[in-house]
């Protein structure tokens, strides 16, 4: 006698498995693959716009989203009157160099990029071959320290990006080193994690004047010019 196929509540023989067919489900590779793809961002200017930015995976590293840096330049065209090949510019985090990049995009005549973290300078070295981008230096060390030796050194920058991890207090401590660096009326880019265009500003900005500010979301972005005592100025 055929052994008679239990039927389910609704009167059907439910499917059987073997173990030809499996159970569907996501290739292990393919997750893989996704959580390694890297995010990119794209310049969104000049000669090199299109171009996509790679974003790596490293604590404390932000790229400025398009639409902010978008805006910025859009600021930084109308201050710099639309010279870009007199600007000398310093990125001071550079991270993914999408600013620093931007700018360079733009037809500045120098940019200089600064990193710690090893990954980010190699992927600087990589886009700035890609790109046959003469004008860019890359140096390795941290912020602060390069820039107590620019100033020593006498270097000058019309513009400087300063977008530094949150909530680690740089700002207190850049701010005032990066006054030494600039001209008079030089422009500093700042993102923060709050607004400082405020009626009671913190003794670190004093030297600066907050002339453009927005927000996105809880990216506050801001652009300062050099209005500094007589000890600073160039």
């Amino acid at each position: 006698m055929t052994p008679k196929t239990k039927k389910s509540r609704t009167g059907c023989a439910p499917p059987l498995l073997t173990s030809q067919e499996p159970p569907l489900r996501q290739s292990p590779r393919s997750t893989s693959s996704f959580k390694r793809a890297p995010h990119q961002v794209r310049l969104i200017g000049g000669q090199w716009k299109r171009t996509p930015v790679n974003v790596l995976e490293i604590a404390g590293l932000r790229p400025t989203p398009d639409r902010v840096r978008e805006t910025v330049f859009n600021w930084l065209q109308h201050w710099l009157a639309g010279v870009w090949d007199q600007v000398n510019c310093l990125d001071l985090f550079a991270g993914s160099g999408a600013l620093g990049f931007e700018a360079a995009s733009r037809g500045a005549a120098n940019v200089l990029f600064v990193e710690t973290a090893l990954p980010a300078i190699k992927q600087l070295e990589q886009l700035k071959t890609k790109l046959h981008a003469e004008q860019v230096r890359i140096q390795r060390g941290d912020a602060p320290t390069v820039a107590r030796h620019l100033a020593i050194s006498g270097a000058r920058f019309n513009l400087i990006f300063l977008d530094p991890p949150y909530r680690q207090e740089w700002l207190a401590t850049m701010l005032p080193l990066c006054l030494p660096l600039v001209p008079e009326d030089g422009l500093v880019y700042v993102e923060a994690e709050m607004p400082l265009a405020t009626n009671s500003a913190p003794a670190w900005l004093a030297g600066w004047k907050v002339v453009r500010a927005d927000r996105a979301g809880l990216v506050f972005y801001h652009l300062l010019q050099r209005h500094c005592p007589s000890e600073f100025q160039a």
